[in-house]
């Protein structure tokens, strides 16, 4: 199956475990509406339950598992197979979260099986040194992101997000990178995309926002105007 391709700047909406059932087909939905509006790819995570409906509902999203492991058909009681995501129509996967991290070996093990299958693979990694590492895998999207930042409100400086995305892109020039940690406005959207990332997006900083769809508004009118502004100084 062959993959799906991402556009840059791209968005991800990471609800973690914060949404389910229709709080996350709300969130979806908006989420889409938006997409469709602005013309932008944006990934979209929710529990394994809630997959199928966004894959049925939600046509300008590009629905995400937020894991995913190596085992192939046959036996792995309650573990997450890839052949399973691929045939409900999930087209991407996060690998190696902080909050779900991964041996190198799993996960070196686990990129291949997405690439078998035909899902994108979003791989997180907190310092500069971890993200050269996994880079050597060549993931097909690099998540930079700071894990003491994580849920916090506060963004990584501009030093953090150049260098590590400028580490990833020497060794795997092709590795997409998503820096995202603390994101919870459209300011810290439009200074992320304008660091070099390729793309941004929130948990927290929409989920638990006073209004989570005036800041979904928010942050792709600022996801806009940065595309805007790279294109004309392109």
């Amino acid at each position: 199956m062959e993959k799906a391709k991402l556009r840059r700047p791209f968005f991800v909406v990471n609800p973690k475990s914060y949404l389910y059932g229709e709080e996350t087909h709300k969130l979806a939905e908006k989420t889409d509406e938006l997409c469709e509006r602005y013309d932008f790819d944006c990934l979209f995570t929710a529990q394994l339950i809630d997959l199928p409906w966004v894959v049925e509902n939600c046509p300008h999203l590009i629905p995400c598992a937020q894991f995913m492991e190596s085992l192939k058909p046959g036996r792995g009681m309650g573990h997450v197979l890839p052949e399973a995501l691929a045939a409900a129509g999930v087209k991407a996967t996060f690998l190696n979260h902080a909050e779900n991290p991964m041996t190198v070996h799993e996960l070196a093990a686990t990129i291949a099986r997405a690439n078998e299958v035909g899902i994108l693979t979003v791989v997180c990694a907190d310092s500069v040194e971890e993200a050269k590492a996994i880079a050597e895998l060549h993931p097909d999207v690099m998540t930079c992101e700071l894990t003491s930042l994580i849920g916090t409100g506060q963004v990584a400086g501009e030093d953090y997000m150049r260098s590590s995305t400028e580490a990833v892109k020497a060794i795997s020039p092709e590795t997409m990178v998503l820096q995202a940690a603390g994101i919870h406005s459209g300011e810290n959207v439009y200074d992320a995309i304008m660091c070099g990332a390729d793309a941004t997006g929130g948990t927290s900083g929409i989920v638990a926002a006073d209004d989570p769809f005036a800041t979904l508004d928010e942050m792709f009118a600022a996801l806009d105007r940065a595309r805007t502004d790279i294109a004309k100084e392109a």
